[in-house]
């Protein structure tokens, strides 16, 4: 691969999904994060003054991916990012290769050269991540029907995706998420599936080929009926308070699900049981907090 202008190449990790032997090889999905030059960057002075977003839109490898089997299944627009560095990307956008040689190999493709040259032109800066699917942490049946959570989709506030890009304190390995991180992400989810939360996908990253250097250990995709009630997940006092606390069962173990009262009821198929009742920043009652049975 020639050197971008727009990331570093990690070699090491290219020279694995080059090299990747057939038995051992299988799909990858290389999850693409991208922030566009306002206009586009030709090295011939005589084209056209287009935007960087424009120039992507001509690069979009249609043909070169259908040709080795690889297909886009996602692309959305960033609208906000709510946690993060300096960074603003602008597109998101996830393609499914068959086989890790099979990324490589397109590289190598004339009719994707051919293309490329947009990409040079647009692309300020991206960060490509060879990802594989995780487990989800809980079962995504039954969920609540978005049209009856507290903030359903309108046609002024639709569904989204939030994209969670991250990096653990310690190395984890491929997929697998600290103990911490996992107890967080429990009481999270619980609140979330109340306000209509689905997974879309979550991927542990075993390299990044392009990039800035940095290293990530999961990507996560999570797609909610409306800003509202994304919002209303992250502000909830209640599991804010909760995640600060440890709650042991009859063996002394660290119980990593709990929910306040207000969550419980909306959870028809999960049988809980209280826990506790905790005082919460801005409310004069006690918070009644669960754990699932």
């Amino acid at each position: 691969m020639a050197r971008p202008k727009y990331g570093q190449i990690d070699h090491d990790y290219g020279l694995r999904l080059a090299t990747t032997q057939p038995d051992e090889d299988g799909p990858i999905w290389m999850v693409n994060l991208m922030k566009y030059h306002d206009v586009a960057q030709y090295a011939d002075s005589s084209s056209q003054k287009i935007s960087g977003r424009k120039a992507d839109n001509l690069y979009t490898p249609l043909e070169p991916l259908a040709a080795i089997g690889a297909e886009i299944v996602y692309v959305g627009d960033v609208e906000t990012k709510l946690l993060g560095d300096e960074r603003d990307w602008d597109r998101i956008a996830v393609v499914k290769y068959p086989t890790r040689r099979s990324f490589i190999d397109m590289q190598q493709r004339k009719d994707f050269k051919e293309k490329h040259v947009h990409k040079e032109a647009g692309m300020k800066e991206t960060i490509v991540m060879g990802c594989l699917p995780m487990d989800f942490p809980y079962p995504q049946s039954p969920l609540p029907d978005w049209e009856k959570v507290q903030h359903p989709p309108t046609s002024e506030d639709g569904p989204i995706i939030a994209l969670h890009v991250v990096k653990f304190n310690n190395r984890a390995e491929l997929g697998e998420t600290p103990e911490q991180m996992t107890e967080y992400t429990s009481k999270a989810d619980t609140g979330g599936i109340a306000q209509g939360v689905r997974i879309s996908g979550w991927f542990g990253v075993e390299g990044t080929i392009i990039g800035d250097g940095r290293e990530w250990d999961q990507v996560r995709f999570n797609a909610f009926p409306s800003k509202a009630a994304f919002m209303a997940l992250v502000q909830d006092p209640a599991r804010l308070e909760a995640q600060t606390r440890n709650y042991k069962d009859e063996n002394g173990k660290v119980t990593p699900l709990l929910y306040p009262s207000f969550t419980q009821e909306k959870l028809e198929n999960i049988q809980s049981v209280e826990v506790d009742k905790i005082k919460v920043k801005g409310k004069e009652e006690l918070i009644t907090i669960y754990k699932p049975i």
